[in-house]
């Protein structure tokens, strides 16, 4: 990041580890994990395991890693995975389902990347030998490209249903479930009852530096260990990287919802900027979409003009841009921010 940049709105991935989190880090206890033998890592993964209701989790370098290995377990090359069109596995991960798991993308047109048992059951492929097999369902709570919408339990129990009523397999990519956790008053294992995977990101707004865990049964999490080693993930001393996923899920979930409070003061005083379009209401959590059309400047000039002022909000296209909140953005820098969005638009 440019040391200009005071007030980075550009993703909770830019998050860095806090002091606390440093000592945790610094003072874990390690082995190779590749033996099972790192009991930090082995705590980790007992502490997500349970948060999830499920018998097993399994830490990963990343959350594209957790959906690449989850498409690859429960898809035979050409089966569908069936997902909302907005959803990060399509758009930000290089073509992993295809490449590495050889599995195709089949979109739902959902509204802000949730979709219905409706919807999801007018994408079911007939029975028929040349066409693709539909095998399973991917849903990404919160929707990222969805404007950090949060899916509402009752409707990932009735899309879950209808799918393995259809005997398809049930998957989220759940890089900021916690923050739906949060905003929802929702129990991570309540939303987890329903899927047959589920991961979590420890990147983003818990604020660690790397890693995700995937969870499921026991078998499937054995067989993803396999994967895990066959993609290069292995890490021997990860204890160093759950060290700090133990610390975030002691000391970080629960503050999210200070994020997603200054991502809806953020939204309201954007909606005050002549020229920017914004619908507050669809701030659920940390993630801020908004308009920049009516300004008559293109996203990408408005973001360079808020870098050369110390603010990074990045240009999602020519007219749309995307802040993003997070426990290195405090009330008062969301105030700069956008006294600094109103300046460089005057």
């Amino acid at each position: 990041m440019n040391s200009a940049i005071k007030i980075d709105l550009y993703s909770d991935t830019h998050t860095v580890p806090s002091a606390a989190m440093r000592q945790a880090i610094a003072e874990a206890e390690v082995g190779d994990e590749q033996q099972e033998a790192d009991p930090t890592t082995n705590h980790l993964q007992e502490m997500v395991a349970n948060l999830l209701g499920k018998e097993r989790a399994l830490l990963l370098p990343s959350g594209t890693m957790c959906n690449v290995i989850a498409y690859r377990l429960w898809c035979n090359p050409g089966d569908e995975v069936i997902c909302d069109k907005t959803a990060h596995t399509i758009h930000s991960e290089t073509g992993g389902p295809a490449a590495l798991a050889g599995a195709m993308m089949r979109i739902v047109d959902g509204t802000r990347g949730i979709f219905s048992a409706e919807e999801l059951s007018g994408a079911l492929r007939p029975n028929k030998r040349n066409a693709p097999k539909s095998r399973m369902l991917s849903i990404e709570n919160t929707s990222n490209a969805g404007g950090g919408s949060v899916w509402p339990l009752q409707t990932v129990k009735a899309v879950c249903d209808a799918a393995h009523e259809a005997n398809l397999i049930c998957h989220m990519d759940g890089a900021r479930l916690l923050n739906a956790v949060v905003a929802s008053q929702t129990p991570a294992s309540d939303y987890a009852e329903y899927l047959d995977s589920i991961w979590i990101d420890l990147s983003k707004g818990l604020g660690c530096p790397i890693g995700a865990v995937l969870a499921g049964s026991n078998d499937f999490i054995e067989e993803a260990f396999r994967l895990k080693h066959l993609l290069g993930g292995a890490m021997r001393q990860s204890g160093i990287i759950a060290a700090a996923g133990i610390y975030a899920l002691k000391h970080n979930v629960d503050r999210l919802a200070e994020d997603h409070e200054n991502a809806k003061r953020l939204a309201r005083r954007l909606a005050q900027i002549p020229g920017i379009n914004i619908d507050v209401s669809d701030v659920e959590t940390n993630l801020v979409f908004f308009d920049t059309t009516s300004t008559g400047r293109t996203a990408s000039e408005i973001s360079e003009a808020l870098r050369v002022e110390g603010v990074f909000i990045g240009a999602v296209n020519e007219t749309r841009m995307r802040a993003v909140t997070h426990l290195n953005i405090s009330a008062s820098m969301v105030d700069t921010a956008a006294d600094t969005i109103a300046k460089v638009l005057n």
